[in-house]
């Protein structure tokens, strides 16, 4: 619902912002800009997005389920089996639950949402059947479902996917700093719910997981801190490139040993390809037209410029307020915050500070009013408790580490 305001809100605003250009400072090309600016959008919408991601969500869908025939999401279930126990201390360690929201966690890493959501789904009925109050929210569902909205991710495949149908010079240079963003998000995410929760973290297996790859990342980052802006962006480059290439041929590799008809594998999974990008076209089309009205009416450099003063007054740089729109809608509409991402790479470029921040916002959180509908809505949950408040939580969280790996790598 609160996207339908949004998005009528687009409209009207520019409207009305407009109508004063027109009627008070005599603009009288302000509306021949923001009709002209709706059919460019709706066409860049559908033959300069929607069509050329089609080959590349083809080849990495079919790619994606090679890797999952070869035992990947197992293969990670087995690993974070132990630590993930502790976190739900609820649910029997037997349980059903356990498996599957390990299956549902490790398709996400993996970027394998059409595996992740059903997993995810039933995941949240089997914590139903452990929960006493069927409508109100459970701890662990909570817990898992704030987990969900940070949206930890190993491979921003749409992101980098976008980058390149853009014309970004090197798409994957925004690999690690997603990597740590969604990071970030997702310990202290799990960090605050769990004192909420009262569970004990103090223990070997979390403090052994978070402390290891904490201070792995952390030595990366000192490590890079020091160094000139075009050295951190060859390294980000280099590393993301390799680490990328290197899980395609592990995913090969691993499909080869197991002896999967691999080819066949992937024109099964491929074949969601085109079908994922014909159904993003109405979302793209809705959202990137009413973007383009509210921009070219003006109102959108009025709402960063207030943004902007009010930051100001603060005495911090504010070249990161261009990006925020994103961040904003992140929370409401992942479609939404998709096409902010979008406009703000065509505006200003997909190489510019803005159009990596914007990137690294999609990144480092996820929707958490659509996820909260979707999974609280399938077990009919009508009391959500404090999942929405830990949810919004999670997602500033992302903003400011977005913000922060923005001016490391980029700025």
């Amino acid at each position: 619902m609160a996207l339908n305001y949004i998005w009528v809100a687009f409209f009207l605003v520019a409207f009305v912002v407009a109508l004063i250009k027109l009627i008070v400072f005599g603009d009288t090309e302000i509306f021949k800009t923001i009709v002209e600016g709706l059919f460019d959008s709706a066409k860049v919408a559908v033959v300069d997005i929607a069509l050329p991601l089609a080959g590349v969500m083809t080849f990495f869908l079919g790619l994606l389920n090679i890797g999952e025939k070869a035992g990947a999401i197992n293969f990670i279930a087995r690993i974070i089996g132990p630590f993930f126990n502790k976190l739900f201390p609820e649910v029997p360690k037997d349980h059903p639950a356990n498996g599957q929201m390990i299956m549902n966690f490790s398709a996400n890493m993996l970027g394998l949402d059409n595996a992740a959501t059903p997993f995810g789904l039933r995941a949240m009925e089997s914590l139903q059947s452990l929960n006493p109050n069927k409508e109100s929210a459970s701890n662990a569902q909570i817990m898992f479902l704030v987990l969900h909205t940070s949206g930890l991710q190993i491979i921003p495949l749409s992101i980098m996917a976008q980058r390149a149908i853009l014309g970004a010079q090197n798409p994957a240079d925004v690999f690690i700093p997603c990597v740590i963003g969604t990071y970030v998000t997702t310990v202290v995410s799990m960090i605050a719910v769990g004192i909420r929760q009262r569970i004990n973290l103090l223990n070997g297996t979390v403090i052994g997981w978070l402390g290891s790859i904490t201070a792995l990342i952390a030595l990366a980052l000192w490590a890079l801190s020091g160094r000139p802006k075009e050295e951190v962006e060859a390294i980000s480059k280099v590393v993301g490139n390799v680490l990328l290439f290197s899980i395609i041929v592990a995913f090969v590799t691993g499909a080869l040993i197991r002896k999967v008809d691999i080819f066949s594998t992937f024109i099964e999974g491929a074949k969601g390809g085109f079908d994922t990008s014909v159904r993003i076209i109405p979302y793209l089309v809705g959202m990137l037209v009413a973007i383009s009205a509210f921009r070219n009416a003006g109102a959108m450099d009025y709402l960063v410029d207030g943004m902007k003063y009010l930051i100001g007054l603060t005495g911090v740089n504010t070249d990161f307020t261009d990006a925020l729109p994103v961040a904003l809608m992140k929370p409401l509409s992942g479609s939404g915050a998709r096409a902010l991402m979008i406009d703000a790479m065509k505006q200003f470029g997909p190489d510019s500070f803005v159009g990596r921040l914007v990137c690294i916002f999609q990144g480092s959180a996820d929707t958490t009013f659509y996820i909260v509908a979707l999974y609280f809505g399938s077990v009919g949950i009508k009391n959500t408790r404090y999942a929405i408040p830990y949810g919004l939580f999670a997602d500033l969280i992302g903003v400011l580490a977005g913000i922060a790996l923005g001016y490391l790598f980029f700025h």
